[in-house]
């Protein structure tokens, strides 16, 4: 498959190796897009046990993350970041073809 300039982030592969290890059974983060959500479409975040056989995986820093090849199609040059202040701690898309997002920061539109 292409590469799609899908990045993570250190404070996201730090955060995804730490949930990982808490778990012995999975070894990767699965982000994918779904349709619905406020704007449109939503990400949706789950541990795994290994990738797909069409999966793209994205590793840094012994964090793995696993996409599907239609996700991938709207996630192309994003960058996958954890956040942590005031507000909570999230996982969070920065996606460059979201012309519209959510305040809840898991939907959007293209």
């Amino acid at each position: 498959m292409t590469d799609v300039n899908v990045t993570l982030s250190e404070s996201a592969a730090k955060r995804i190796a730490a949930v990982v290890a808490s778990d012995p059974e999975k070894s990767a983060l699965r982000v994918s897009v779904e349709g619905g959500g406020c704007s449109g479409f939503s990400y949706k975040f789950d541990l795994d046990t290994a990738p797909h056989d069409d999966d793209v995986v994205i590793q840094r820093d012994g964090a793995k993350v696993l996409i599907d090849p239609v996700s991938l199609i709207y996630m192309a040059g994003s960058e996958i970041d954890f956040i942590d202040n005031l507000m909570g701690q999230s996982f969070q898309i920065k996606n460059p073809n979201a012309v519209a997002s959510c305040g809840c920061g898991t939907s959007f539109s293209v």
